[in-house]
């Protein structure tokens, strides 16, 4: 069976990722897997950069086709904030998701609703030799101040989609991966994956 590394110490994502890929012969594999305990700073300025970043030097150190993506919120009234920073967006040390939660709300509490705003995802896929391939995928909806749902992670419990009135936090996971910016990239670079494979 053919193997892809996913370069993620996400669970939640790793999961998503499987169930996304589930009808390909295909063996995800985790850093962890492989003893690759790698922290690879993410310090470009575009999702593109971060996720490049991340897939070439993990499958350089694995020798492995590897997936890797970088995904944010980005808020309307605050001008695309968080944005690539959304994993950071918190003003304390060690801030947990529901600690950027919260964060996020004391943000947007000067500001009237509704909150547009859009979850960003770009997939990068690196071969060890170097080639690399991208992906996007986009998710509208907005924020709302109360927290609803337990199957997401993130700011999933707050980003609501308005056309099927629950948060992405409240959907089923067939359902999320119809609608998610994630499954949108990572349906996107499907036939790239085939073709390498």
């Amino acid at each position: 069976m053919k193997e892809l590394l996913v370069a993620s110490a996400n669970q939640g994502k790793v999961r998503e990722i499987q169930a996304l890929l589930q009808d390909i012969q295909i063996n995800l594999i985790t850093p962890e897997e492989l003893n690759l305990f790698i922290e690879v700073k993410e310090d470009g300025l575009t999702y593109a950069e971060n996720a490049a970043k991340k897939a070439h030097i993990f499958a350089r150190a694995s020798g492995m086709l590897t997936m890797s993506d970088d995904s944010g919120l980005e808020v309307e009234v605050l001008n695309g904030a968080p944005g690539i920073y959304s994993a950071r967006f918190a003003d304390q040390m060690g801030a947990t998701d529901a600690d950027r939660r919260n964060y996020l709300l004391q943000q947007l509490r000067t500001y009237r609703r509704p909150w547009a705003a859009r979850f960003i995802c770009t997939v990068a896929l690196a071969a060890p030799d170097g080639a690399v391939h991208f992906s996007e995928g986009v998710c509208q909806g907005e924020i709302i101040p109360q927290e609803r749902g337990s199957n997401g992670f993130g700011y999933d419990p707050i980003f609501l989609i308005p056309e099927l009135g629950k948060t992405m936090a409240e959907l089923e996971m067939d359902e999320k991966n119809r609608r998610s910016h994630r499954s949108r990239a990572v349906l996107a670079i499907r036939p790239v994956l085939l073709s390498l494979l």
